[in-house]
């Protein structure tokens, strides 16, 4: 049992970690919402809301145009993670066939590898192909790498279900197709949304690829656009505070909705096996 002392602890220990992870990001957002070419020293609190930063941040760096691009290639990856990891995960966890074990760690070696070692050769293949500049540049590596993690949750997902729901839906006659789409995936909603969520905020977040592979306006990423937009107006601190803001805003609505389906994903039998 716990002690009072040992729960006070570590209270005190979680919100020392939460105030040092929040300090920078409070700073960011009173920075925000100063006056545009406000003249900053530290932390400073506004004397009044200023959104006409956001809004002029907004239109100096044509964030609409940026987030477009980010929202296509994160959805695009996504869908495409989840389409292929489920019925990958549930074959490598419920089915044994030839070599599937040096298939799944041919799988994991996409967790282990540096993509900043590939991140070279992968141009050129990409430039020899003419997919540089392009959605693709950007869709089909993500998916790849996301594809590494995706197989592994799910495979840990499927592992982790009781093997008499299996064994059950064999004997009624259920296909392998059935028992994974009506029996096994309305329980796995955490797991699913879990995935969803990580590989939404790794691909949404992903600055070297498109630094790497995109030059034109047309199809730069968020983040790619916020580095620009640094270097133009950097001197202008509650513009670039604004802007940050508003490239992250996505990722922390998407983490707002899912929280709930996140953390039972994260501590329910997902993570075994």
């Amino acid at each position: 049992m716990i002690s009072r002392t040992e729960r006070t602890a570590t209270y005190a220990i979680a919100i020392a970690f939460a105030f040092l992870t929040l300090a920078p990001l409070v700073g960011i957002l009173f920075a925000a919402f100063h006056p545009p070419g406000a003249l900053l020293n530290g932390v400073s609190v506004p004397h009044s809301l200023s959104f006409s930063t956001f809004s002029n941040a907004w239109h100096r760096g044509s964030f609409g145009r940026l987030m477009l691009s980010s929202l296509i290639v994160a959805s695009s990856v996504v869908a495409a993670t989840v389409v292929l990891s489920i019925p990958a995960g549930f074959a490598f966890g419920t089915m044994r066939f030839p070599f599937s074990s040096a298939l799944f760690f041919l799988f994991l070696s996409g967790l282990v590898i540096p993509f900043e070692a590939l991140i070279v050769p992968l141009y050129y293949h990409f430039r020899d192909l003419g997919l540089t500049d392009t959605y693709w540049a950007l869709i089909l590596p993500q998916t790849g790498l996301s594809l590494s993690f995706g197989v592994f949750w799910m495979r840990a997902f499927f592992r982790a279900t009781p093997r008499s729901l299996l064994e059950a839906a064999r004997i009624d006659g259920a296909s392998s197709w059935t028992t994974m789409t009506r029996v096994l995936l309305p329980m796995g909603r955490p797991a699913i949304l879990t995935m969803v969520l990580l590989v939404f905020m790794w691909t949404w977040n992903e600055f070297l690829l498109a630094l790497v592979m995109i030059s034109d306006d047309a199809h730069r990423t968020a983040p790619l656009g916020l580095s620009v937009f640094k270097s133009r107006y950097g001197i202008d601190v509650p513009s670039v505070s604004a802007a940050a803001t508003l490239v992250a805003l996505p990722v922390l609505v998407v983490y707002v909705f899912l929280q709930r389906h996140f953390i039972r994903g994260v501590l329910s039998g997902a993570v075994k096996g």
